[in-house]
């Protein structure tokens, strides 16, 4: 394979899934793939630029199924765009038992990162132009998803969160730790989307009061790094039910814990968490009703969103 920058088109992380990285229920559940998927995006995107990068955005995640420990995980993530400091790239969890050597896919999401240079500024990174079918089809979409998540940055930028709620909530508070760092001295958003995932998925069993799996993260949006010793707060509340699905709208706050200042937001993201039965099949939960202004504001929100993101469902490039 040749080296340097503008020569790697993809990496391809390969593992057993261990029992420490299954939640509760013994599953691996979409924390721990998000976690992945930041560390495989993150690997091709360095490969790509040749210097450090950091990421701005995972978007459209659907868990369609979850791992099982004791499979064989193959995470691939391939560069599919890049514009004069950004580049994309599209990752492909996929497991199976390694016994019998047949991978199945269990998501597929795209990825954007910014490459820094030796100053800590965007730096120019190499033109990405795509060489194959399925390299020219996912550049394209990648183009097209660009307009759409305008569409909902716009969206995200009108909404307001106080503590006029009566949603279910919950806030866990933290401090960053030295083994959350990256190879660039700041927080991992392979575990910030850990945390993330973590916390809406108290919510919704709380909610359900019963158990709940990760089937989309709306958009992870990360606007300032993380850094050791941080005072972390996640704070995740229930926005919507329809059906089995419980949407929550998660924010992660840092600073410095001596600060009297209120937390700025480092990273935002919708979490949509389905209700399970005894069976574990997908079960309806109870409806949340809002009353209170803020609450119907952000029920009509989360429906707003819904409606943007159908244009994302459009089958993807083969």
């Amino acid at each position: 394979m040749a080296g340097g920058p503008g020569t790697q088109r993809s990496v391809t992380l390969r593992f057993l899934a261990a029992p420490m990285d299954a939640n509760a229920s013994g599953r691996v559940g979409g924390g721990k793939m998000l976690e992945w998927i930041d560390k495989a995006g993150y690997a091709a995107a360095v490969g790509w630029a040749g210097t450090y990068c950091v990421t701005l955005y995972v978007g459209n995640i659907h868990f369609t199924r979850p791992v099982q420990v004791g499979h064989l995980v193959e995470v691939e993530a391939r560069v599919v765009y890049t514009g004069r400091t950004s580049l994309q790239v599209v990752c492909t969890v996929s497991s199976g038992d390694p016994r019998q050597g047949d991978l199945r896919v269990n998501t597929v999401c795209l990825l954007a990162f910014v490459a820094m240079g030796d100053d800590g500024k965007p730096t120019p990174v190499p033109t990405f132009v795509p060489e194959d079918a399925w390299e020219v089809a996912q550049n394209t979409r990648a183009k097209a998803l660009n307009v759409v998540r305008k569409e909902i940055e716009a969206e995200l930028a009108r909404q307001r969160y106080s503590e006029h709620t009566a949603s279910c909530r919950e806030t866990l508070r933290f401090l960053a730790a030295p083994t959350d760092v990256n190879w660039g001295g700041k927080v991992h958003g392979g575990y910030v989307m850990h945390w993330i995932s973590s916390t809406a998925k108290l919510v919704a069993e709380r909610w359900h009061q019963g158990e709940a799996r990760a089937t989309f993260a709306g958009g992870v949006r990360f606007y300032r790094p993380m850094f050791i010793g941080d005072l972390v707060e996640v704070e995740a509340r229930l926005i919507l039910t329809e059906g089995s699905l419980m949407h929550v709208s998660v924010h992660v706050r840092t600073g410095d814990p001596r600060s009297a200042e209120p937390l700025p937001t480092s990273t935002h993201c919708t979490m949509v968490y389905s209700a399970l039965d005894a069976r574990g099949a997908p079960t309806d939960v109870r409806p949340w009703r809002p009353s209170l202004p803020e609450d119907v504001r952000l029920e009509d929100h989360a429906r707003a969103l819904i409606t943007i993101r159908r244009k994302l469902l459009r089958p993807d490039p083969a």
